[in-house]
């Protein structure tokens, strides 16, 4: 908290109202450097509370990503969650966090807002969250979460080094970048409810916004991949930037069209862009006019205020940052070449596939007499940021094969090294061999690259149940998309014991470049036909 005199009471009042046994609740309230009484008023309510467990720690620094941190170093719990000092949890919030993480592999979960404010501004915040959640309920996994409601293992957030100190907003949104970045899973838990208070002018409203979009800048910087999309942001609101960009731009040569003629036509342009504007505006407008008309039919000018306001802070803060970010880090492949990386990518699958096609049909034949079963063979693997996808291969080996795998391999012995390779596995067929030994039954995969789930370059993708025995440091290789082929695959391939195969893709991730990814395609081929380590 930061000067929460007038709201952290009402806040622990909600924490001691929990349907949970407070036995089982641990309160850690950290003053970030408080100029008001909130220190004192949290004292007296602990007082007052002896049967809620209550710490207070005092924080030197008013940041509060900083007190966040210090936060979760004094937490004992294996979870810890998050909310601020103005938010009031509601009596099953912590139950309803708490289920969450009834699942293992949920690192993080992400609630909900609502407010008891009646005013104009607060209502349309309101209606404006719930419009992100309803984008957010059609994803499984999320990669965005808030401090307002939030919760995380405790583990895993120290082991990543918490919030950024650097970043003075926005540094939930980075951590859950981050995370998402190694594939933890995130979720939305919208029954983990906190009353908050909302901004109650368009004032305050857009000093928030354009401090969000200041400091998007560096984020998106760090994490190029979330400027195209994320699980949080709709995607109209960038076009609604660029339409409110334009329009400002537009307007000073209206009025300059007052006094010279040939500018007239510029007024077309102009409601051209507010009709689009409006337009792109139509479902949320849509939604507010379910519950308020009034609501709906003011809500164009605060959407106009947003955009303006998101959009001059993020152009401030790429002027601000440019050629420097806050802190050490850098992004994984920086936003330009990863458009290049996507275009090279594309171009190449293309030319792939038309190579691959009459080499699949021979190797489908061949593939048909040597044994029963399917051409090709799918399987879920884990790519970029987590996310699973099925790889397409042809297949090499008997049909059924996956089933007998844990006769010949027992995973739980894996944990040291979460990967595999059976030398002379019997489940190939003769056909296969070949297929392996020259890459053949990698060339579907030109398809995965089309598609965007992999790429010509980068680590090898894995299996979901490898996937799941890794340690954080591990999590580093799904940076970036899986390859078709990679450091491993032209400095020996299934030779490689999973510590070298490991460092070998830290590095190329670690110093990415374009050059690099070309040297790499070069040297594949012979590789290939060498055909060493191919097993």
């Amino acid at each position: 908290m930061h000067n929460a005199g007038g709201t952290i009471e009402r806040c622990l009042d909600g924490l001691a109202g929990q349907t949970i046994p407070l036995q089982k609740l641990e309160v850690i309230v950290v003053d970030a450097a408080s100029c008001d009484d909130s220190s004192a008023l949290a004292s007296a309510w602990q007082q007052r509370h002896p049967d809620l467990a209550v710490r207070q720690v005092a924080s030197p620094s008013a940041s509060l990503a900083a007190a966040r941190n210090l936060g979760v170093q004094t937490a004992c719990a294996p979870v810890v969650l998050f909310a601020e000092a103005d938010c009031v949890p509601a009596r099953r919030w912590v139950e309803a966090m708490a289920a969450a993480f009834a699942d293992q592999q949920v690192m993080g979960a992400k609630g909900t807002f609502r407010t008891e404010q009646t005013g104009f501004v607060p209502r349309f915040v309101q209606a404006e969250y719930e419009d992100r959640y309803d984008h957010m309920r059609r994803h499984a996994v999320i990669d965005f979460i808030d401090n307002y409601s939030a919760g995380y293992r405790r583990q895993v957030f120290l082991t990543n080094g918490g919030f950024d100190v650097e970043f003075e907003a926005c540094e939930d949104q980075e951590l859950s970048f981050r995370l998402a970045e190694k594939g933890y899973r995130l979720i939305f838990a919208p029954q983990a409810v906190v009353t908050h208070l909302h901004d109650t002018s368009l004032a305050e409203y857009v000093r928030r916004k354009y401090a969000q979009g200041f400091w998007k800048a560096p984020l998106t910087h760090l994490h190029p991949e979330r400027m195209v999309e994320d699980t949080h942001t709709p995607q109209v609101l960038k076009l609604q930037i660029v339409l409110a960009g334009l329009m400002l731009v537009l307007f000073p040569l209206l009025l300059a069209g007052l006094w010279w003629p040939p500018l007239d036509w510029l007024w077309l342009a102009e409601l051209a862009l507010v009709g689009i504007f409006i337009a792109s505006a139509a479902p949320f407008l849509a939604k507010l006019a379910r519950h308020s008309w009034s609501l709906a039919a003011a809500a164009p000018l605060m959407l106009a205020a947003r955009a303006l306001a998101l959009g001059s802070g993020y152009l401030v803060g790429t002027i601000q940052f440019a050629g420097t970010l806050p802190g050490a880090r850098r992004p994984v492949i920086p936003g330009w070449q990863r458009l290049v990386k996507r275009c090279l990518d594309i171009a190449g699958a293309l030319v792939g596939l038309a190579i691959a096609i009459p080499l699949v049909a021979i190797a489908a034949v061949a593939s048909k007499l040597d044994s029963p079963g399917p051409i090709f063979f799918c399987q879920v693997r884990v790519g970029e940021n987590g996310r699973s996808f099925r790889i397409l291969k042809l297949r090499s080996m008997v049909d059924g094969a996956e089933q007998r795998l844990d006769a010949l391999i027992d995973l739980r012995e894996l944990a040291e090294e979460p990967a595999f390779k059976i030398v002379d596995d019997p489940r190939i067929t003769r056909v296969g061999r070949i297929l392996r030994r020259t890459s053949l039954d990698e060339l579907p995969q030109f398809y995965n690259v089309l598609r965007g789930e992999m790429s010509l370059v980068g680590p090898r993708p894995e299996e979901e149940r490898i996937v799941q025995l890794y340690s954080d440091y591990h999590r580093r290789r799904l940076a970036v998309k899986p390859g078709l082929t990679g450091p491993m695959q032209v400095s020996g391939r299934g030779d490689l014991p999973f510590s070298d195969r490991l460092q070998l893709e830290l590095d190329y991730i670690d110093n990415y470049s374009l050059r690099r990814d070309l040297a790499i395609l070069l040297r594949t081929v012979p590789v290939i036909l060498q055909g060493k380590g191919a097993h």
